[in-house]
């Protein structure tokens, strides 16, 4: 319980949703623990949004800063290349902007919102395990002047989005 307490606390002070697997009564334990680590255990950030094809959005003003989200990363394993696009490019909602290449596989990345390619993270062409690392701080992929504001009203919240993927939803 103390492990609990101090793992919510925590969460609580990032600003990040989490999740303990419950623990009915000592006959289950071991199933309780055995479920947490047979699932992935994935951030999620309050105020993001999320695309069900797991990239996500932190707007700031009319400028979106985009990545995938910490759940897509653990999918993928160990990130050993980023493709993205140059910056003035435009982007179509729902249209492939890049690849992400990992030790398993290499996945398309889609542009969650329309708009212009502002700025691209140049650091992942040194170092793409920032993408696995730290998703939301330096693995951030690009920013987006984005041209229709409800693009990013349509995804996922924070609590949509941790429902979709504990469904599965791939």
């Amino acid at each position: 319980m103390a492990l609990r307490k101090l793992a919510s606390e925590a969460a609580t002070g990032l600003g990040v949703r989490w999740a303990a697997a419950p623990v009915a009564s000592s006959s289950s334990t071991k199933t309780a623990i055995a479920s947490v680590f047979s699932r992935g255990f994935a951030t999620v950030m309050d105020g993001f949004k999320y695309a069900k094809s797991h990239e996500y959005v932190n707007m700031d003003g009319d400028v979106a800063t985009i990545g995938i989200s910490d759940f897509a990363q653990s999918e993928l394993g160990d990130v050993v290349y980023v493709e993205l696009p140059e910056v003035g490019s435009e982007l179509t909602k729902g249209e492939t902007f890049g690849v992400v290449e990992s030790v398993k596989a290499a996945s398309d990345v889609y542009a969650p919102v329309s708009g212009e390619v502002v700025e691209v993270n140049e650091s992942l062409s040194d170092d793409p395990s920032k993408v696995n690392s730290e998703p939301f701080e330096g693995g951030w992929m690009m920013k987006v002047k984005v041209s229709d504001a409800s693009d990013a009203d349509a995804l996922l919240d924070a609590k949509a989005y941790e429902a979709h993927c504990e469904s599965g939803g791939h």
